[in-house]
């Protein structure tokens, strides 16, 4: 028997060959055919084989003569010549159908109406029969040959073998979805219940998941899907670390929130949750303190296409605003949220009219994309004096480390100045809640960006202090540490590094960070913001601080892989130390003081932290816009150790100006 391989080396020089040469090959085959389906139909009627010499071959010659000059100008005539055999489908069938139809009344009515002395008139009846089942067969044939079938069968052999986690309706749904999926194949179910072990589901066994590590090996296992949405963390945190232990992949379906509108597709298989990399639950917001500030009224965003403020826009309109005023300096990360916002917002609104079985007139979009800088005072103004917006959530900034080192000027523009700018717009305009959005790299701060968010902290507290509630806005400040899966995380870098084979870069393998997912972090922020008083600095919750080398680690596992270390170096991929970044620190803090004041809810603490009243802070901003101004990166760097708690800059000044500079002074 040919191999699948062996027929596709042989397929190669055929489907190169000219149109004409096919054509020419494919009459030659039908002549063929046609002789030898007469030879068989003699055999069929007499019960022994007509002598190819002598003669008696004259008969069975006489009808194959007639076979061949009916079929061919028959065949011709219908197209069967035009199919393109690897594709071919119904039009052929019906093509052979009609073509051999013709052909059986015309050689039935010659052979077994008419008569041939010699030739018996069943054979009329026996070769159409016989020739119709030949013609089928070889182009049945042709289809597998060249059509690619023998290639579905390779692909079919080759495809990754997978578990599913789960022998329930998620786990069954998933299974029959797969059934036919040419990227997976299913070979088996695991289950926690010991009653379905060695049970037969949808023609695939359960077996109990300790037996994971030996199916590996068995059924060469390469992959496991999470099909266990309702499982509690602590039961999914188990689940994954055996499956580490079995050095297998793992793809998970969305919660049962997710899952309930509709069925399990394949479509629905995903890398795993960020939140299985933390391995801790999350808490349900409140969802009174989630519309205290947002629902019916007028919320503006800045910093819109970040990754806080994109989400902390996405948790805005599902809160049904009166309008959402979308702020960035990017016009490409802008357009990127209003559309999505936009099609967010415009699929909600029809799900109701579908279901009442009404159309009415399309709303006016409440989303407006706006493009400005937090540091252009006038256009920040012409917002403001335009919609007047009750509640800002400011998350527009410079927040990467190493950038902000090389361009400290820059950073404190934005994160310092644009935040007083706002700041300053929001009392005169008498805007109820500012919230700013800070960062864990604001306690005791070693860069510069750490530092420029404090002085942003204190720039709020100060004014909250000045004016008293006679202005009417409270200014709040949330701080939080490293959100999984934004622009400048470590989780999408590690995946994109282990998809290209590794290495995993980490900079330091004591370097720990505070971790938590994006949509967790903007629910904490609108909370916060809707228990502030005025001048809070909010604390969120981190759980325990993460090394990051233990993430990157537990990514790889998790993605099927083996590290590559000095203990095992038959390893798959490797974690590579690159070195502190400047301004980057080892450890991060959440609170300056160490005196935290627990709130109405689990994950959200109030700091108690000091400021410089707003007389003197005015003071010490004027000699720091000075020195922003004329790029003076010493004064900027000595100004905010006056200001800034705890803040140590590095040793050397990194910014690229000064070190051009300092280059060229050398070389004179």
């Amino acid at each position: 028997m040919l191999k699948p391989g062996k027929l596709n080396f042989l397929a190669e020089p055929v489907l190169t060959l000219p149109r004409s040469v096919k054509r020419a090959v494919a009459v030659l085959v039908d002549t063929c055919l046609c002789v030898l389906t007469v030879w068989l139909a003699f055999f069929l009627r007499l019960d022994e084989w007509v002598p190819l010499i002598g003669h008696e071959f004259w008969r069975a010659e006489t009808a194959a003569l007639i076979s061949i000059a009916l079929a061919l100008p028959i065949f011709i005539k219908n197209g069967l010549y035009r199919v393109i055999f690897r594709y071919s489908e119904m039009m052929a069938v019906r093509s052979i159908v009609v073509a051999m139809s013709l052909y059986a009344l015309f050689y039935f009515s010659i052979i077994s109406i008419v008569g041939f002395t010699g030739i018996p008139r069943t054979v009329g009846i026996i070769q159409p029969i016989l020739l119709f089942l030949a013609i089928c067969a070889s182009r049945l044939f042709a289809s597998f040959w060249l059509g690619g079938a023998y290639k579905n069968i390779i692909k079919k052999v080759s495809r990754p073998k997978v578990l599913i986690y789960g022998a329930g309706n998620a786990g069954r749904q998933l299974a029959m979805a797969m059934h036919n999926s040419p990227d997976m194949q299913v070979v088996g179910f695991l289950d926690d219940d010991p009653k379905l072990h060695k049970q037969v589901l949808n023609g695939l066994t359960i077996y109990n998941p300790r037996q994971l590590p030996s199916l590996v090996q068995r059924l060469s296992v390469q992959k496991v899907l999470l099909a266990i949405p309702s499982v509690d963390r602590h039961r999914r945190n188990e689940i994954l670390s055996m499956i580490r232990e079995a050095k297998v992949a793992v793809h998970t379906l969305p919660s049962v929130s997710d899952l309930a509108q509709g069925k399990v597709s394949i479509a629905d298989i995903t890398d795993l949750d960020i939140d299985d990399l933390l391995g801790r639950d999350t808490v349900e917001p409140d969802p009174v303190l989630l519309a205290q500030n947002i629902t019916g009224k007028t919320v503006l965003v800045t910093g819109a296409g970040g990754s806080i403020g994109s989400e902390i826009c996405r948790q805005v309109i599902r809160l049904k605003p009166h309008r959402l005023l979308l702020v960035d300096s990017s016009e490409y990360a802008l357009y990127a949220i209003h559309s999505e916002l936009e099609h967010a917002w415009q699929t909600a609104l029809a799900k109701p009219q579908q279901q009442d079985g009404m159309t009415e007139e399309a709303q006016p979009s409440p989303i407006i994309p706006l493009l400005g800088s937090v540091q252009d005072e006038e256009r920040m103004r012409e917002l403001m004096e335009t919609w007047r917006p009750p509640t800002i959530y400011h998350a527009a900034a410079y927040k990467h480390v190493p950038l902000v080192e090389h361009n400290p000027a820059e950073g404190i523009k934005n994160n310092v100045f644009g935040t007083l700018t706002l700041a300053k717009l929001a009392v005169e305009f008498k805007v109820s809640d500012f919230v700013l959005i800070s960062t864990d790299k604001a306690v005791r701060p070693t860069n510069i960006m750490g530092a420029s968010k404090r002085l942003a902290e204190m720039v709020l507290q100060a004014l909250s202090n000045h004016h008293g509630s006679a202005s009417g806005t409270k200014f709040t400040m949330v701080r939080f540490g490293n959100v999984l899966g934004s622009s400048g995380s470590v989780v999408p870098k590690f995946r994109q590094q282990i998809r290209d084979g590794g290495p995993v870069t980490v900079t330091h393998p004591e370097v720990t960070r505070y971790f938590m997912t994006i949509p967790e972090a903007a629910q904490l922020v609108i909370q916060a913001g809707a228990m502030s008083k005025g001048g809070d600095v909010f604390v969120l919750d981190m759980g325990s601080p993460v090394k990051i080398i233990d993430l990157a680690r537990r990514l790889i596992e998790l993605s099927g892989y083996s590290v590559r270390d000095e203990n095992h170096p038959e390893g798959d991929i490797e974690i590579a130390i690159t070195g502190l970044r400047p301004g980057e620190k080892l450890y991060e803090e959440l609170l300056i003081g160490n005196n935290p004041q627990p709130t109405s809810h689990t994950r959200i603490m109030r700091a108690q932290e000091d400021f410089i009243a707003w007389p003197s802070l005015q003071e010490k901003l004027a000699e720091m816009n000075a020195a922003v101004k004329s790029n003076d990166v010493d004064a900027i760097r000595r100004i905010l150790q006056t200001l800034v708690s705890g803040y140590i800059p590095s040793a050397s000044i990194v910014d690229w100006i000064h070190l051009e500079s300092a280059s060229e002074q050398e070389v004179q």
